[in-house]
């Protein structure tokens, strides 16, 4: 998983900018309670307390600090997930193809695209676009390298120029072979965020970027509520069985996440 319970408390109450004093006073915890919980020593009850302050799911939020639960896994043919090392951390990037045209389109490069090229040329896939969910540098850093081995025109939001890479606004439709994918716009992590939608698998399929995590979300310090409202409103209202595709972590589905995650739970 991406994110323990000490990283979703930390994202909720950054993004809703309170301090801590505040947070005590409101769930009515003690100081040493509070110190236990970023130590990691937690309890239930106190956890529970926390939550509805932060506006988070006291269930979901205890399952995550027991490590309860986690993502069924998750195969669609035509679907491969590439996980890449960046710096202390690891990243995703995926590609989708049409199995009769072999023809593919590839979402972020992660941290070294290696693999994925690797995989286009041993199952002699023709890599026909580079679509971008956004362009945090961990997410971007092995661009060059990808575009230069195939020729695969680049595509990012308006919002997030980047230079090589051809801008659209959301809204925008793509096609891959039989693959039909949609964009849109999730600003929040990021100010041109997109969620792609990708159709003609044998499950819907919706490549979130950093919006959505199993069991959490990207962060954000200035548009923390935008970023809530366009995962409720955008990602979450999906059907149950779509497959997410987050930037970090293992693949998920709507219906867990409307379930597991703490974000969006009851």
């Amino acid at each position: 998983m991406e994110d323990n319970y000490l990283d979703i408390l930390a994202k909720a109450q950054r993004g809703l900018g309170i301090a801590d004093d505040v947070l005590l006073r409101s769930s009515d915890i003690a100081a040493a309670e509070f110190g236990a919980v970023r130590a990691g020593l937690a309890t239930a009850g106190t956890l529970t307390k926390l939550a509805p302050v932060l506006g988070l799911s006291a269930r979901a939020l205890v399952e995550s600090s027991k490590s309860a639960w986690y993502p069924r896994d998750v195969e669609v043919d035509g679907l491969r997930r590439f996980n890449s090392a960046y710096g202390d951390m690891t990243v995703n990037a995926y590609v989708c193809w049409d199995q009769a045209a072999r023809e593919a389109v590839a979402f972020d490069t992660g941290g070294d695209a290696s693999a994925l090229i690797s995989f286009l040329e041993a199952n002699q896939l023709r890599l026909r676009l580079l679509l971008l969910t956004h362009t945090h540098p961990d997410h971007v850093a092995d661009f060059n390298r990808l575009v230069a081995a195939t020729g695969a025109p680049a595509w990012v939001n308006e919002r997030e120029p980047l230079p090589g890479a051809r801008s659209f606004a959301a809204g925008r439709s793509f096609a891959v072979g039989r693959l039909e994918i949609s964009t849109v716009l999730t600003s929040g992590h990021s100010a041109g965020g997109i969620t792609y939608l990708a159709k003609g698998l044998a499950r819907s399929v919706a490549v979130v970027g950093d919006s959505i995590f199993a069991g959490s979300m990207g962060g954000s310090l200035s548009a923390y509520r935008e970023a809530l409202a366009n995962n409720r409103e955008k990602i979450l209202s999906l059907p149950g069985d779509t497959v997410l595709c987050p930037g970090h972590g293992p693949l998920t589905s709507v219906a867990e996440e409307a379930a597991h995650n703490p974000f969006f739970a009851p």
